[in-house]
């Protein structure tokens, strides 16, 4: 019975040679688990006449183990490139069933699709034109590449400091003349079509203690003045209230609204507009600007992405605004070990795997993304070349085996 004893040694060996090479061979494939070759002993139940008396007839693979222990994570600065930092895979699509896989590389291809290297679909979380995320289910994801809508500005917030050793004008506000008014300051804002005409902003201090007068112009040319109203200043230099043009207090204390021509429509309409001065001080130091910026934007061309922890894809665009474009799910298994490895990184659900489940990276069991980086392959190069010398010394015992065999039935033979 040696022989049979020593050719199942001689076969196991050689099926730990080839994991263990199979190993060394991915040491640096991308998501890459490491396998582990796992043997049974065998025993010929017609020959267990006593337990005590039983003698083995070799050995058997029982199982190639992967160990899905974390890989090193190593910054990539590529933006879809994106590693897995804990528990579960990726849902890749490909021609309509469901694959998963550790490997975060992936790029666009020319349709906008977020793919791998062998055009399977990454799936997550869909966001609509607003960068709501819908998480009712998993699709394969896109990135649009088409412009992001301009936004109709609504709101201007500015604050000034107001010198309250100014003398007021004497003469009648003129927006050309600068002897008139005491500040100035323009912004751009834009109509609904992203188009942009300036507005101007200018105070005059007023004849009344701590008061001052508010215009504002829009256009170049600029149009002829609006009256804004009044602002009043308490003896702190703190904005105590404000009053429209026609001396009544504003809606809201600190902001003034007035309208200018839609550009957007050629003028036809007006496009409202509030500010907000609210912050504006009256100290006894020079005239100045400190905060402005209204709420509208031009159309934007998408000029990259990044992919937070969570897995949300959020879009940069040139207009400086970003949305969400959609958000990477990841799936986790009860067993998996259980998971059939199909080759190219990618595993398909099994019955012993039990059924993904699925979720937004870094909730319940499931690890955190990190962006800009790949999880490298969980392969320990020493160890395994540690193994192989012990797979080949195995294998040359089991050889060894054979020839003591062969000396004993040579044995016999001579007798």
């Amino acid at each position: 019975m040696s022989y049979q004893q020593a050719l199942s040694g001689l076969g196991a060996a050689s099926s730990d040679l080839d994991v263990i090479g199979n190993n060394i061979a991915n040491a640096n494939t991308v998501g890459f688990k490491q396998g582990a070759a796992q043997f049974a002993d065998m025993y010929a139940n017609s020959m267990a006449t006593a337990v005590s008396n039983q003698i083995g007839i070799g050995t058997q693979l029982a199982e190639v183990q992967q160990q899905f222990s974390q890989g090193t994570i190593t910054t990539t600065n590529q933006a879809l490139d994106v590693a897995i930092n804990g528990n579960g895979f990726y849902q890749l699509s490909n021609n309509g069933s469901t694959v998963y896989s550790r490997n975060g590389v992936f790029h666009l291809d020319n349709q906008g699709r977020i793919v791998n290297a062998g055009g399977l679909q990454l799936m997550g979380y869909a966001a609509n034109s607003n960068g709501a995320i819908n998480s009712a289910s998993t699709v394969p994801l896109t990135v649009p590449t088409s412009n992001i809508a301009p936004t109709a500005t609504k709101n201007i917030t500015a604050a000034f400091n107001l010198n309250s050793q100014d003398t007021a004008p004497t003469r009648a506000f003129d927006p050309t003349d600068s002897t008139t008014f005491n500040q100035s300051t323009s912004v751009d804002v834009y109509d609904s079509l992203g188009g942009t005409q300036k507005v101007s902003v200018y105070f005059a201090k007023d004849s009344a203690t701590n008061t001052w007068q508010g215009y504002a112009t829009y256009g170049d040319p600029v149009s002829a003045p609006i009256s804004l109203g009044k602002m009043t200043f308490n003896s702190s230099g703190t904005l105590t209230s404000t009053t429209d043009s026609s001396g009544a207090a504003t809606a809201t204390s600190g902001k003034f609204t007035f309208a200018i021509p839609n550009g957007a429509d050629g003028g036809a309409t007006q496009q409202a507009l509030t500010i907000d001065l609210n912050g504006t001080t009256q100290y006894g130091a020079k005239d100045g600007v400190t905060n402005i910026v209204q709420d509208g934007n031009s159309t934007g061309e998408l000029t990259g992405f990044t992919v937070g922890g969570d897995g949300t894809l959020t879009g940069n665009y040139s207009n400086g605004e970003t949305k969400a474009l959609g958000q990477i799910a990841v799936a986790n298994f009860n067993n998996q070990n259980g998971l059939q490895d199909l080759g190219g990184n990618v595993y398909a659900q099994t019955a012993a795997s039990g059924a993904p489940q699925v979720g937004v990276p870094g909730s319940t069991n499931h690890g955190t993304l990190q962006g800009g980086a790949v999880e490298n392959s969980n392969v320990d190069l020493t160890s395994e070349l540690v193994n192989l010398i012990t797979a080949q010394r195995n294998y040359q015992a089991n050889a060894q085996t054979i020839k003591t065999q062969q000396t004993v039935d040579q044995t016999l033979i001579n007798l």
